[in-house]
């Protein structure tokens, strides 16, 4: 025989359902609201969990420290890296015009034997010329230039010196005259094998331009081999 199951006594129902909410309206704890979301499926994910973010001060000291050493020993590298690299687009840059001019020159005149680079200069977009005793650096091997027989500074910064002891001696494809290149226009240290010396270009009659360190063995000035002083180019200067 069916019994039907006692009245629902729906005031105790709520009030159940409020002890067991009130804990966590005001201030549930994890495990509270496990149980009242396994109990009761409704109530929603917790929002107010507290999550530490940020760094301690510690950290942060600790962070600086290791920034500071780093910053000490790459800044330094870098600019000087950038020195050396504005220095070697100089020299070419210098390259470039002293190779535009030479065809300039070849384009207006017979290429003589006797030509010497300064011939060069009315073809040159220099700055000024400088007949002052100032100096500038030699090639590694040697130590300074002396302006009082003029040097040419350019628009970059850097100062040309051409030798007028040197000429050509010739027009085959192997003569060719020397052009000192100081690429920051300045002596950097008076001594030779220096970090600032200069670079020197030969620039051969076939219009070829090469530096000292990478001459041809056979290259003819002056009517003669070259000078044989060591053809040492600076260590910062690569094509």
């Amino acid at each position: 025989m069916y019994t039907p199951p006692p009245p629902r006594n729906r005031i105790a129902e709520l009030a159940l359902v409020w002890s067991l909410s009130l804990p966590l309206l005001l201030k549930p704890t994890p495990l509270v609201q496990e149980r009242a979301r396994q109990w009761l499926g409704w109530l929603p994910q917790p929002c107010h969990q507290k999550t530490s973010l940020g760094f301690t001060l510690a950290e942060v000291l600790i962070s600086m420290a290791i920034l500071g050493v780093i910053v000490t020993f790459t800044i330094p590298k870098i600019i000087s890296g950038s020195q050396l690299q504005q220095m070697n687009a100089v020299v070419k840059e210098d390259a470039a015009a002293i190779a535009w001019a030479y065809q300039e020159y070849k384009r207006n005149n017979i290429v003589p034997s006797t030509f010497n680079a300064e011939l060069l200069t009315p073809y040159l977009n220099y700055a000024s010329i400088d007949t002052s005793s100032n100096t500038v650096d030699h090639v590694q091997t040697l130590t300074t230039i002396s302006c009082a027989s003029r040097c040419y500074r350019m628009h970059n910064g850097s100062v040309l010196v051409f030798d007028t002891f040197w000429y050509f001696g010739g027009t085959n494809t192997t003569n060719a005259n020397p052009v000192i290149v100081d690429p920051d226009g300045k002596v950097t240290d008076g001594t030779t094998n220096g970090p600032g010396k200069a670079v020197e270009l030969m620039l051969y009659a076939s219009g070829k331009i090469t530096t000292r360190g990478t001459s041809d063995p056979a290259t003819i000035c002056r009517g003669g081999s070259f000078p044989a002083w060591p053809p040492y180019d600076p260590p910062w200067f690569s094509w």
